[in-house]
């Protein structure tokens, strides 16, 4: 697959410096002194917006900083089952020792002194009571995980021995004291803190607190998202006819919301109704509500003068970044925020990864994942003053972009495993680029589909 263009520039000025375009335009243009033209109102909207939009890597820093502003979430015991993803909100202290008896580590003998061995006809088998001691020169058949008797040496595999024709028991191998026992305490001793706060709950981590004899868990709970499509032009189903379109963010967003930690409680939709968007933002009880569409200035883009009439505080109001610049972030309630994604796919997805997920990430209280770089396969055209999200797959130690990155297209993330961060004044072939995991590609991301 090929990169949407063969060449690119060199990076462009940091994003919260002008742009080469508009500082030209601001030199060039004429002043208002009654005679010379002045600008047109698109020109001067044009430039408000583009000074307005915040550069992508502090709008990133912004929504991972506004839920910690709001109250306190209060920590929820879960049962194991239901633990997966979340991250502990008290620390995995040790309930008992672990081993909490000496047991055998192997199948085989346990043995007392040296050989050879006289067998008891009795065995031991895990989950039976504390059995008799040995005696010196006496031997028992043991299974692995069984508990061993008191004053035992060793235990000697069932590799390791033979039995003479009188049923003695004799070693092929040397004996030494304490093999292949695992002592009580060996894994640690009660009280012994395990894991501390801010571990995220994994498939392992739900091992070892079932091992440690814990039922439930105390955790973040997972934040609580309502999502709120807008669009009369959207279909629920059947093929797009008459102007009309599929809705494909109704059926994508709850999934990815899941997968980044989050508990949808609502996928509803409004069409293009202010006041049922009005409405629907008062009476919503979530954590993040993530309307689609209307974010913009068009005569039914609703989202912006419904934030004013409620009074909600304006904290990202659009991106410098490529697809999805007409993204925004609102605090609408103390402990609420709304995240308004553009109306097409990719620009949506784009918005979801730039604010929704860093805030999603603090109100679960996740660390940050490590940034990491790939060298692009091909070069990348970049905007010349916009950050770029470019769908790319991974191949050996190289991101190969992906043709089909329109705002409006599906088809390129559907086949990403991450997108390209591309700077502004793109990317040139072999260049480290940041990337960004798809929360299913993610390790420790993944486990959330719940």
């Amino acid at each position: 697959m090929t990169a949407p263009g063969t060449g690119a520039g060199a990076p462009a000025a940091d994003a919260d410096d002008l742009d080469v375009e508009e500082a030209l335009a601001l030199v060039r243009e004429p002043k208002d002194d009654g005679d010379a033209p002045v600008p047109t109102p698109a020109r001067a909207e044009r430039r408000h917006e583009r000074h307005r939009a915040t550069p992508w890597p502090r709008a990133r820093d912004i929504a991972a900083r506004a839920a910690r502003s709001g109250r306190r979430r209060t920590p929820v015991s879960v049962p194991l089952a239901d633990a997966l993803g979340l991250v502990l909100a008290s620390p995995l202290d040790a309930l008992t020792d672990l081993p909490s008896f000496d047991t055998s580590a192997m199948d085989g003998w346990a043995v007392a002194g040296p050989g050879p061995w006289e067998v008891r006809d009795e065995g031991l088998l895990a989950g039976h009571a504390q059995p008799d001691p040995l005696t010196d020169g006496e031997a028992v058949r043991i299974a692995t995980g069984a508990r061993v008797p008191g004053d035992t040496t060793a235990v000697l595999r069932t590799e390791h021995g033979r039995t003479d024709a009188q049923g003695r028991l004799h070693a092929t191998r040397e004996v030494v004291h304490g093999q292949d026992i695992r002592p009580r305490g060996q894994e640690c001793r009660g009280g012994d803190q395990l894991l501390p706060v801010g571990t995220l709950v994994t498939p392992a981590v739900l091992g070892l607190a079932a091992a440690a004899g814990y039922d439930t868990l105390t955790a973040v709970p997972r934040p609580r998202v309502e999502v709120l499509v807008l669009g009369d032009e959207l279909l629920t189903e059947g093929r797009p006819h008459d102007g009309l379109i599929r809705d494909a963010l109704g059926p994508m967003l709850p999934p990815w919301l899941r997968a980044l930690g989050a508990e949808v409680t609502a996928v509803r939709r409004l069409g293009d109704d202010a006041r049922a968007l009005r409405k629907a933002l008062t009476g919503s009880t979530a954590d993040l509500v993530v309307t689609t569409g209307g974010t913009a200035a068009g005569p039914v883009d609703h989202v912006h003068p419904t934030l004013d009439r409620m009074g909600a505080e304006l904290l990202v109001d659009g991106v410098k970044v490529r697809p999805g610049h007409p993204m925004l972030l609102a605090r609408t309630k103390e402990d609420q925020h709304l995240v308004g994604l553009p109306g097409n796919p990719l620009a949506a997805v784009s918005g979801l990864l730039t604010l929704a997920e860093p805030l999603l990430r603090t109100l679960a209280a996740r660390p940050a994942p490590e940034p990491y770089t790939l060298a692009l396969r091909e070069a990348v055209h970049g905007h010349p003053y916009d950050t770029r999200l470019i769908p790319v797959v991974l191949r050996g130690d190289h991101a190969v972009p992906l043709h089909y990155n329109g705002p409006a297209m599906l088809r390129g993330i559907a086949a990403a495993d991450a997108l390209a961060v591309v700077p502004p004044g793109g990317a040139r072939q072999g260049e480290e680029t940041e990337l960004l995991d798809l929360p299913w590609a993610a390790a420790g991301i993944g486990v959330c589909f719940t």
